[in-house]
């Protein structure tokens, strides 16, 4: 019988997913988690960003987010505080700088500290994430209030939050 015979590259592949630094929100019980917004019950939703390390509604915060194939990858990145839910958990959107001008499930926020080369930043309506205060990597700006005030006017009509 013939041993088995190592592949290099899937040992590569499986020693840096074992030495990968874990991000938080990526696992356990502060794993951040993509929900269905239309089964989520009463949204409200508040512009009150408060720099106290908690996230906020009108806060960009990071965390590590779920691809949309749900296939156990993702990668850290910026999210729009839209909600505190009363278990304390947030809702928020994703950012993004790719350019989606003029594609309806998008919301042009404009740019900001949450994107260190400072580029133009969408949210996509599409994926409403529940953020943990433990799955959250930083804190990291306000939006201003009018684009938090067109994202969440945008929720409210596709949704139906408050």
């Amino acid at each position: 019988m013939a041993a088995a015979r190592s592949h290099p590259a899937r040992e590569r592949a499986r020693s840096s997913r074992a030495n990968a630094e874990v991000s938080p929100g990526e696992f356990g019980p502060d794993a951040t988690r993509e929900v269905d917004p239309r089964r989520i019950g009463p949204v409200r939703m508040s512009y009150s960003p408060q720099s106290d390390g908690a996230p906020d509604p009108g806060e960009v915060v990071w965390t590590w987010v779920p691809f949309e194939e749900n296939d156990g990858r993702g990668k850290d990145r910026p999210v729009l505080v839209v909600a505190v839910e009363s278990a304390g958990t947030c809702l928020a959107v994703q950012l993004t700088s790719k350019d989606h001008d003029g594609e309806g499930d998008f919301v042009s926020v404009g740019a900001g500290g949450w994107d260190g080369e400072h580029r133009p930043s969408w949210v996509n309506l599409d994926r409403v994430i529940r953020v943990h205060e433990g799955g959250m990597r930083r804190e990291s700006t306000a939006l201003s209030r009018e684009p938090f005030e067109r994202v969440t006017d945008r929720l409210r009509q596709r949704y139906g939050w408050r």
